[in-house]
């Protein structure tokens, strides 16, 4: 039987309902409240993937160099996210933050990261061993630490729900279970469930699909995106091993942050993530999500890095890997502590995969955010930590550099 198409017309088709797809249309429909804005996703609802399965943290700022996009909106970011919060009622746990020295060659990365964030406008204080103490108890470090008193926790699943039914109550369209299948024309594409959409200009915020839609659109041929896994450890004791998020001094030649103790929105305790390189997209469990092509795409990928021991793939691949047993995701959290019982860190979380970017031209990971566009398409290609903070001041800086700008 062959299916018959059905049409649809918007001025705005948002591919990706998650935190970046809303907060593009929420940036959209307060600056242009009659346009039309549909947004589809192929699963259920919102925030199944990176957005709802991130750890929550609001981060301040203090990691990025200042001429890089997550540098600009970073702090205003988390006031942003904060404000969004407490107007609707969402928890937010005002917690802080340390990033702590286990050894004094890390002293040196630790003052680049104080320097960074006076560049960049955050409210950071390098502290000693004894203020350190009083801040944190269970923490530990070597001579002085970096505190963040602006760092927050937030719960992203309720955050995009509630973002969700405030787009809807503005006019959004959401058609969830719709894919993006392929480009149909100029300005139209065609869902896996036969939906052909005709747009004014559309804007590819699909995550770890983003790269394949770009590509479409003869965008980001550049880059494609290296799937990571992360996961952690919660806490399920009643005793909280730390109040406040511990984080160790990060290798910056990398984006990823180390093994450090998270408090949630609810003021749990978990410990990680991994960032072990995934052999598929949605590589979560088991076989779940397996796709032979991307399967064979990405192990490719994955391969030629190791060999090559690009950006130094190979140990960065091996120590992530050694993450997966819980006896060392353990012991890496444990140098940042004084005390640690092992036993009450039993079970894991749900896994989330985050969606770098991989610049294939000259094979390292992609540190900044990375947007791409054309008069009809506009493709968000490198929304990683800390794009949940950064949603609401990027999404409208978007909005003025990519959409606006065309009507002019």
């Amino acid at each position: 039987m062959v299916r018959k198409a059905l049409n649809l017309q918007t001025d705005i088709l948002i591919i990706g309902a998650g935190i970046m797809g809303m907060a593009l249309a929420n940036i959209l429909l307060t600056r242009r409240p009659s346009r039309s804005v549909v947004l589809i996703d192929k699963e259920g609802d919102v925030a199944r993937h990176g957005s709802g399965r991130n750890s929550g943290v609001l981060h301040a700022g203090c990691y990025y160099t200042a001429d890089s996009l997550k540098a600009r909106f970073t702090s205003e970011g988390n006031r942003a996210m904060r404000l969004f919060c407490q107007e609707h009622h969402l928890p937010v746990n005002e917690c802080g933050k340390v990033v702590v020295a286990t050894r004094e060659e890390e002293l040196e990365p630790l003052f680049e990261l104080e320097r960074r964030g006076r560049r960049n406008g955050v409210e950071v204080a390098l502290i000693d061993e004894k203020e350190l103490a009083e801040i944190e108890p269970n923490a530990r470090t070597v001579q002085q630490a970096l505190y963040s008193p602006t760092t927050a926790s937030v719960d992203p699943v309720q955050v995009c729900r509630c973002l969700r039914d405030l787009l809807r109550k503005q006019g959004a369209i959401f058609h969830f279970g719709q894919a993006y299948r392929c480009r149909k024309g100029d300005n139209a594409i065609e869902t896996s469930g036969g939906l052909v959409i005709e747009f004014g200009q559309m804007i590819n915020a699909a995550g770890l699909y983003a790269d394949r839609i770009a590509g479409d659109f003869q965008q980001g041929r550049r880059y494609r995106i290296l799937p990571f896994k992360g996961i952690y450890l919660k806490h399920a004791g009643d005793k909280m091993p730390v109040r406040t998020n511990v984080y160790p001094v990060p290798d910056l030649r990398n984006p990823f942050l180390g093994v450090h103790f998270t408090l949630t929105a609810d003021g749990r305790v978990k410990i990680g993530p991994t960032a072990i390189p995934a052999l598929w997209r949605e590589n979560y469990q088991g076989l779940e999500g397996f796709n032979l092509d991307e399967f064979l795409e990405i192990v490719g990928q994955e391969a030629r890095l190791f060999w090559d021991n690009a950006f130094d793939f190979r140990a960065l691949a091996l120590a992530e890997m050694r993450k997966m047993r819980r006896s060392h995701l353990i012991a890496s959290a444990a140098r940042l502590v004084r005390r640690l019982d092992p036993e009450q860190f039993r079970h894991w979380t749900t896994p989330g995969i985050r969606a770098q970017l991989l610049d294939v031209e000259k094979m390292r990971l992609v540190q900044d955010f990375v947007v791409e566009a054309d008069h009809e398409s506009v493709h968000v290609l490198n929304a990683v930590s800390p794009a949940f903070t950064c949603a609401f001041p990027f999404a409208a800086w978007m909005v003025e550099k990519y959409v606006l700008r065309t009507e002019e």
